[in-house]
């Protein structure tokens, strides 16, 4: 796996650059889940390495903590989905436009949405924000739930390129690769 050589910030500010800026002096520390906390990702801490040392005097020194969250399929908010879907991209010929269908065989939001809740919807998480689709169907078999299919549709080239952004994240985050037909 490639080493980090630079970090996606999204902010109302910048929401119109999508590209990723280098920062230097960035240290990477893990960051470990705990049982109040749903967050999965590493925590980032950006040291100052240009500028004048703090006076003796002032022992209050701040740090920056950048949250990288692990890019995420949840079907129930803050839940994530532990099975690994079937991907399938349509694209129209003029690129406006395109479909993404994903297909879970027996994913776990089957084992706790007795105890959480229902299916609100298909959410993709990932440092950029949260794209949702309520376009998400149950399949069961003899009575027994089998599988989701869920689609996310997009309708222009800019949400294709968010999503397809998404789809890298979390392709490398489950180590999964994209096969052309």
């Amino acid at each position: 796996m490639a080493s980090l050589q630079s970090v996606a910030f999204s902010s109302p500010i910048s929401h119109c650059s999508h590209q990723p800026r280098s920062i230097p002096g960035l240290s990477i520390g893990a960051f470990h889940s705990s049982a109040s906390s749903s967050f999965n990702g590493q925590s980032l801490h950006l040291t100052r390495s240009s500028s004048p040392k703090l006076s003796q005097t002032n022992k209050n020194t701040s740090r920056l903590t950048i949250m990288m969250v692990k890019p995420a399929i949840q079907f129930i908010q803050g839940i994530d989905e532990q099975t690994i879907p079937d991907v399938k991209l349509t694209k129209s010929r003029d690129g406006s436009n395109g479909m993404a269908i994903f297909a879970f065989n027996e994913p776990s939001v089957f084992d706790s949405s007795s105890v959480v809740g229902d299916i609100t919807g298909f959410y993709m998480i990932d440092e950029e924000g949260v794209l949702q689709s309520v376009d998400v169907n149950a399949k069961f078999v003899n009575g027994k739930p089998a599988g989701v299919e869920a689609k996310y549709i997009m309708r222009t080239p800019r949400e294709w390129d968010r999503f397809m952004r998404f789809m890298e994240r979390y392709a490398n985050a489950n180590g999964l690769s994209f096969v052309k037909k």
